[in-house]
């Protein structure tokens, strides 16, 4: 079964937890705090495996979690951070958020990897929050959680040429006869679910073979998702010529209104997509009335710029002459696959909270709060102590109190609930 396309959840590690200890020796009196640091949580890593050339693996498992850095521990001992957790996937895969539809990144070659989540940092020991005022603290840091998120993986082959037509135009019969493919055939449509691959060789010597790629699915109403098109258009995007496959016998449509509603179909989904070289093959030339729809057809086609190159995918008639001129073609076409526009994150101001009420309880948001609180360890009063002090010093208290907030009443901070005293 070829899969394209999968979401999953990535889950990066928690940074391990701080550790609250203290140097208890023999003949060192008041050895003060020695807690360590927590380590890293992993990073979950998305990575390109040249071996892998579908989603299928993302078919049968979903959730992706890094694992969570070491707790420090006592005499200043640092928690081992976590190791990352390490995803392939195949050449072409397009990564996006779920959420807002960003791409995040596009994976082409082997070996190149996207941090898709970054684990969390460590809490700090608390040997790291001793001061002239605070000389033995008993409180820590707890780990920063790390990243999560919804994301999407769309794979986008990577091949030199597409082979775009209507169903039963004989795309997969060329294929077979061109390269070494083995795809099914039959004569009905959408015989070819999923995209089919071959290498072909024009004759030109070392290094001119091209990888051609069998595109299934187009019909009138393809880029919104009618028959197989709108999963498969997007195969189309980084060839870097089309073959385009017409049913010259005419059996079943006129071929020149079929070629014109592919088309449309193409430019429907894309502008750029028209943008690409593209040649004619008029196949199944062995059948009645082919001959006589190919005099009246070329002419019109070749007066817009087209070339057209009469085969049979049956016999074999012309599979050379086309191989060829696709081998000339691609010598004249850059090989510089089309890439996603990535998105550009640049740093921007945040507001260091907002509040929002409703009812008795008030609502506070933001990155700086909501990590602030899931590092402290809310079970020790000292830990407490020190948040009240940072929510003071960022103002949450004054801007609690214009809100009219009142003893009694409910503040939620991310997960956790605190009851307003004076």
């Amino acid at each position: 079964m070829f899969v394209d396309r999968a979401k999953i959840y990535v889950k990066a590690g928690d940074g391990g937890n701080g550790v609250v200890a203290f140097r208890r020796e023999k003949y060192v009196p008041r050895g003060g705090p020695s807690g360590g640091d927590g380590g890293r949580g992993g990073d979950v890593v998305l990575m390109v495996d040249s071996g892998l050339s579908t989603l299928m693996d993302f078919k049968y498992r979903v959730h992706y979690k890094a694992k969570r850095g070491e707790h420090g521990q006592g005499s200043n001992k640092f928690g081992r951070g976590a190791e990352n957790l390490v995803i392939n996937v195949p050449p072409g895969t397009v990564v996006k958020d779920a959420e807002t539809g960003d791409v995040l990144a596009d994976l082409v070659e082997n070996g190149h990897s996207f941090v898709v989540a970054k684990g969390g940092r460590g809490g700090r020991g608390n040997a790291r929050f001793t001061s002239p005022v605070h000389r033995a603290p008993d409180f820590a840091e707890k780990g920063e959680p790390g990243e999560e998120r919804w994301i999407v993986l769309e794979l986008k082959l990577l091949a030199d040429v597409g082979l775009i037509g209507y169903p039963n135009a004989g795309k997969s019969t060329l294929l077979a006869r061109m390269t070494a493919a083995t795809p099914k055939i039959a004569d009905y449509p959408f015989t070819t679910l999923s995209p089919n691959l071959g290498v072909a060789d024009p004759g030109f010597g070392k290094g001119s073979s091209f990888v051609l790629a069998d595109i299934p699915g187009l019909i009138e109403g393809a880029h919104e998702g009618q028959g197989l098109g709108h999963e498969f258009l997007r195969h189309i995007e980084r060839t870097r010529l089309l073959v385009h496959v017409i049913d010259m016998s005419g059996m079943e449509r006129d071929p020149l209104e079929g070629f014109h509603a592919i088309n449309k179909e193409l430019v429907n989904y894309s502008k750029q997509l028209l943008k690409k070289p593209q040649l004619i093959a008029a196949n199944k030339m062995d059948l009645p009335k082919a001959q006589e729809n190919h005099e009246k057809i070329k002419p019109l086609l070749e007066k817009n710029g087209y070339h057209i190159i009469p085969v049979s995918g049956v016999t074999g008639e012309g599979i050379q002459q086309l191989l060829q001129h696709i081998g000339e073609m691609l010598l004249k076409v850059p090989k510089a696959e089309t890439m996603e526009q990535v998105k550009q994150y640049t740093i921007v101001e945040e507001e260091p909270f907002k509040i929002d009420k409703g009812g008795q309880v008030f609502y506070i948001s933001g990155e700086r709060v909501e990590r602030l609180v899931a590092m402290t360890d809310l079970e020790n009063e000292s830990a407490v102590k020190r948040l009240q002090r940072a929510f003071k010093r960022m103002g949450i208290d004054d801007a609690l109190k214009d809100q009219g907030i009142k003893p009694g009443d409910t503040v939620k901070i991310g997960d956790s609930e605190f009851y307003y005293m004076e």
